[in-house]
């Protein structure tokens, strides 16, 4: 069969559509906590220059190093919103060990598993998109995707600063950890 015909007749449904717009603007806003925030509240701690620098560039390499085996992953898995679900949780965990833990070994390790997360959960998410409105609409979803990661990055940026500003840089990584409360709460898997 052709790839035309196979993809002509996906109609996805407005929650569908509308809940992946949700995704991208959460993830986003989750992901933007862990930018100049995570140097900002290490120096907060005392933490010197050399160690800050070690913990972001390890995750930034376990971002790198997460591509081949994340691919592969999605690859073999049917179910991309679990990836997606258990990508998340593993950024909330990374938040609680920088907000509650900050000691070098624990901010690696969160770092690190946070930085894992660039392998997946990005791919599984134009995988989600792929799978919703097939390839002919594939450009236009991702622009959408693209709008809304933007717009949750803004507003989790602003957010974060004002919190820091006014509370303290710790409560940021609280934020994260509750922005990904609607990632496990849909009218389809409600919260309990």
């Amino acid at each position: 069969m052709p790839l035309t015909s196979a993809t002509a007749d996906l109609s996805p449904s407005t929650a569908s559509l509308n809940g992946l717009d949700g995704v991208n603007f959460f993830l986003a806003g989750i992901l933007a906590g862990f930018g100049p925030y995570v140097a900002v509240y290490l120096a907060d701690q005392k933490w010197t220059q050399e160690k800050i620098g070690f913990v972001l560039s390890a995750s930034a390499l376990a971002g790198l190093l997460s591509q081949v085996p994340g691919g592969e992953l999605l690859d073999t898995t049917r179910s991309k919103r679990v990836i997606v679900a258990l990508g998340v949780i593993v950024v909330a965990i990374s938040a609680m060990i920088i907000e509650f833990r900050p000691n070098f070994s624990l901010v690696l390790i969160g770092l690190v598993l946070q930085g894992s997360t660039g392998g997946l959960l990005g791919p599984a998410i134009t995988a989600i998109s792929l799978g919703l409105v097939g390839h002919s609409a594939l450009p236009e979803r991702l622009g959408r995707n693209q709008r809304f990661a933007s717009t949750g990055s803004l507003v989790a940026a602003g957010l974060m600063g004002l919190i820091g500003y006014a509370l303290s840089y710790q409560a940021i990584f609280l934020l994260v950890a509750g922005l990904t409360l609607p990632h496990r709460c849909s009218r389809s898997n409600p919260c309990s």
